[in-house]
């Protein structure tokens, strides 16, 4: 209750983004991107695909405060590959409607067309360099994390 007898209106959850990345100098690479392009949403991190799929699983009703905004997947992954990790999250009627975004190194024809037959929203191939990758998380806020109407309105 306020000082006037209304209740407080409850504020608002940040949903976090989930990063799914094995690779200590890319995941230092991406989170130092986002950090200068003044992301404020909490970052998860996964480090291989058998923690990531763990983390689905803990995580799969709408109401959950740590179901991710985004998720950001590496296709490379140790225990379990990112296509895997694509093609199980996909199965879960709560993780089919969130947004996954591979960024990976490879850029296969045939990791590409697998990806998007398994529901990804975008494929995104990591600059080598600093101020492109900066550039692209840039572009990659904009977008998915300012713009874009996320699944389960609310929640956010």
């Amino acid at each position: 209750m306020n000082a006037q007898g209304g209740k407080y209106d409850k504020m608002p959850v940040v949903r976090p983004i989930l990063l799914v990345e094995d690779n200590p100098m890319d995941l230092d690479l991406t989170l130092k991107a986002m950090k200068e392009q003044g992301m404020t949403n909490p970052i998860l991190v996964c480090r291989d695909g058998e923690e990531a799929l763990q983390f689905i699983e803990a995580h799969n009703t709408e109401d959950d405060e740590q179901l991710p905004l985004i998720v950001l997947l590496d296709l490379r992954l140790p225990k379990v590959d990112g296509i895997e990790v694509l093609r199980q999250a996909r199965q879960n009627p709560i993780w089919k409607q969130i947004p996954f975004i591979v960024l990976t190194t490879s850029k296969e024809n045939s990791d590409i067309r697998r990806a998007y037959e398994l529901g990804i929203n975008s494929y995104l191939v990591k600059p080598v360099d600093f101020p492109s990758f900066s550039g692209m998380t840039k572009m990659l806020k904009l977008y998915w994390v300012l713009t874009n109407q996320p699944p389960f309105p609310g929640k956010d």
